[in-house]
């Protein structure tokens, strides 16, 4: 075993914080293009100061060619360390600051040289391409060693071609004036290095501050336990980025909205199309524990604000605990009529027992008739014209618990409803919302009345259901389908204003409508219209042999 502890040993590779990560690989950018940017200069600034210096060879070369004189003296002395062209060359040379001014004749013979021993012998490299007419730049190896060269032709006043000059700048100066200029090029690149260094690490601290000093591990983590997390609860949920597009839905919410994912991306408006989930969840209504409906749904909406300006919405599906809830009601209402009749049952007992008592047994009887014939009338109404036994059972029952809040409960005589309905428990949902908020609405007045009526038309059933209340105001009238909107208090087990929204829902999802108007009572009523409501009644069966001339 190594004697080195596991825990000790160092650990090579990335570090693991994301801020680390970030800013090495920065710095590393940075110091890659200081040095690619460097080397992209370097490398064309040596042939840039080769041709400078040949051009300069050249323009050396041309100025002193141009001097007629000179040509006068090549042809008319000899070559001398003293003569009139040496002399000449040798001034230029030193104005010029060049390392050599050769002039020679059209054999290639030194007429000038800054080596005296060299002046009358014939130059070291090829002259012809000068002597010829041309002029030559070129960095060559001489007698003085490397340098650069320009060379011309060498003309009579005539034209004539009677010799070359030569130019050469020393090639060392070149190479000084290179190396010269890398240390102020390494400067700048240091400087610009520093400056990208600064900016890597004020943007690594952003990202620091962003992700919470997280390493990519850790934030791998989180975003799959989050995956996990989200399509794994029982609420929905729906995030929204700052332009109010769905930027995530979880299974819970998909199922609880009604979509797919293919409306991830799309703007809320498109997803979701206009009404009040859609304000909710956009923000345009406030508060918390909204109630919205969802098709036949019934939602809880919460909406928490984050800090891009979008916003993450959660969604409870309260349907179930709804409908529980109403039926707790309306079973806390028929304990309410029962209580009532048990102790109106006790009086009715005693009178009974009263009229025993005196002997009074005709009474009795006609009594007793009376009693018993009062609710089994209603029942046989309501059965008569009620075909569906669910909706004649539920309006037999709410006639009860209207008898106890002193209201008629009346079925108007039009009524008439086979028992061919395609969704009994949709049309009972409708009636018995209708019923409880007609039966709120005319207790406590005179000569409270709800009248519910039933017909049909073709597979249509028509609703109408009408009270002796204060009625609803014209310009509520739509309001009040509004899921949310109710003028009672809230009851033990949740919010009101759903009633009416599920039942302009529900209609509308049978291709129908639900609105309210003022009734003759003055009150309100209240008219639903469902128009395949019933199923195709059957046709009587008819004889397969059709009618001979004996059976006529």
């Amino acid at each position: 075993m190594s004697p080195t502890s596991p825990a000790r040993r160092l650990r090579l590779g990335l570090p693991r914080r994301v801020f680390s990560q970030v800013l090495l690989m920065q710095l590393a950018i940075a110091a890659g293009v200081a040095v690619l940017a460097t080397g992209l200069f370097l490398a064309p600034l040596s042939d840039q100061l080769d041709d400078q210096a040949m051009r300069r060879a050249l323009a050396i070369a041309q100025t002193t060619a141009a001097q007629p004189q000179i040509a006068d003296d090549l042809r008319s002395s000899k070559p001398a360390v003293d003569g009139p062209v040496q002399t000449e060359a040798e001034r230029i040379r030193r104005a010029s600051g060049a390392e050599y001014v050769v002039i020679m004749n059209k054999d290639g013979v030194r007429w000038s040289h800054t080596d005296h021993g060299q002046i009358g012998r014939v130059v070291s490299t090829d002259p012809s391409d000068a002597l010829a007419g041309d002029e030559v730049m070129e960095i060559d190896d001489g007698t003085l060693g490397r340098s650069a060269r320009g060379k011309v032709p060498l003309r009579d006043i005539d034209g004539d071609i009677v010799g070359a000059v030569s130019v050469g700048i020393e090639y060392d100066s070149v190479r000084a004036r290179l190396i010269h200029a890398i240390p102020g090029l390494f400067a700048y690149a240091g400087g610009a290095l520093a400056v990208g260094a600064l900016a890597a690490y004020l943007i690594s601290r952003r990202v620091q501050r962003q992700t919470r000093d997280l390493a990519f591990s850790d934030i791998s983590a989180l975003l799959a336990e989050r995956e996990a997390m989200l399509h794994s609860i029982r609420e929905g949920v729906v995030a929204l980025d700052r332009a109010g597009r769905v930027r995530l839905l979880n299974d819970e919410a998909q199922r609880l909205l009604g979509l797919g994912a293919e409306a991830i991306g799309q703007p809320l408006d498109t997803a979701l199309g206009p009404g009040r989930t859609t304000d909710v969840l956009a923000g345009r209504v406030t508060g918390t524990d909204l109630l919205t409906v969802r098709g036949q749904r019934v939602l809880i909406a919460n909406r928490m604000p984050t800090d891009d300006g979008g916003a993450v919405a959660t969604l409870r599906d309260r349907t179930e605990l709804e409908q529980l809830g109403r039926e707790l009601d309306s079973t806390r209402g028929l304990i309410d009529a029962l209580r009532a009749q048990d102790h109106e049952h006790a009086n009715r007992m005693h009178t009974l027992l009263g009229l025993l008592e005196l002997e009074m047994y005709e009474e009795a009887a006609e009594f007793v008739g009376e009693v018993a014939g009062a609710h089994r009338v209603t029942a046989e109404q309501i059965t008569e014209k009620i075909g569906d036994p669910l909706l004649a059972a539920l309006l037999v029952g709410k006639a009860t618990v209207a008898a106890e809040r002193g209201v008629v409960l009346a079925v108007s005589r039009e009524t008439a409803l086979p028992d061919r309905l395609i969704d009994p428990g949709g049309l009972v949902t409708i009636v018995g919302n209708l019923v409880d908020n007609a039966l709120d609405a005319a207790a406590g007045t005179l000569h409270a009345r709800v009248e519910v009526d039933v017909r049909t038309e073709g597979r249509a059933v028509v609703l109408r259901v009408s009270d002796t209340g204060p009625g609803v105001p014209p310009a509520q009238r739509e309001t009040i389908f509004t899921e949310g909107w109710s003028t009672k208090e809230p009851p033990a087990h949740g919010k009101r204003g759903i009633g009416l929204a599920l039942v302009r829902r529900l209609a509308e999802r049978q291709g129908g409508s639900a609105r309210a108007d003022a009734s003759l009572e003055g009150g309100a009523e209240f008219t639903v219209v469902l128009p395949e409501a019933l199923a195709q009644a059957e046709l009587a069966p008819t004889s397969d042999l059709a009618p001979t001339e004996e059976t006529r």
